[in-house]
């Protein structure tokens, strides 16, 4: 990538202001099939045991103990027995939080990330959490790889303005669902729907 890692200062903070401040920037990856990356548009935030969407709700456990720090680690976890979902933890090392990436627009590996089941349109080759997990190759090793080093990592991008960026509920959840903890750039055709 050229633009330099975002340092591990970013991510220590509220998992709603990184799930905000995530959009515009460039998850990467360094595979032996080439680099992958794709432009951050749709993130959503959750804030750990005080949120019941949260995996951290119930205390830490061994599936979720990478949400509770050091910020700027990849949480992967698996879901509905076919998706390896995506999430920045946030917070301060103890304090469980994290953000799941929901959608990217593709940047650079596409045709990688079409050989991986996808052969749709490529702005929709990464709306969706499941999406970015199946084209990225991502899988529980992944879980805990360090975002600031490593084959796996976000750059800096470009930051998007407040009049480009709508704010809703979070989707596909059954729990806390009012809270406005979903971060979309209001342009991209990449959104989830």
């Amino acid at each position: 990538m050229t633009t330099p890692r975002l340092p591990r200062r970013f991510f220590s903070r509220d998992p709603v202001l990184l799930a905000r401040e995530l959009l515009g920037r460039v998850l990467f990856y360094k595979t032996p099939e080439g680099l992958l990356a794709g432009r951050i548009v749709e993130t959503e935030a959750y804030t750990g045991e005080a949120d019941p969407a949260s995996h951290a709700f119930r205390g830490r456990t061994a599936r979720n103990a990478v949400m509770f720090g050091p910020a700027g680690h990849a949480y992967v976890y698996f879901t509905y027995g076919m998706h390896h979902c995506l999430n920045v933890t946030a917070e301060a090392s103890g304090t469980a939080g994290a953000v799941l990436l929901r959608a990217l627009e593709p940047l650079a590996g596409v045709e990688v990330m079409r050989a991986r089941g996808d052969h749709g349109p490529e702005s929709r080759l990464l709306s969706g959490p499941g999406k970015i997990g199946r084209a990225f190759g991502l899988g529980l090793d992944d879980n805990g790889r360090d975002f600031t080093r490593g084959a796996l990592g976000l750059a800096a991008g470009a930051p998007v303005p407040n009049r480009e960026v709508a704010i809703s509920r979070r989707i596909g959840i059954s729990r806390a669902v009012d809270l406005p903890y979903r971060f979309a750039v209001v342009s991209s055709p990449s959104v989830s729907k």
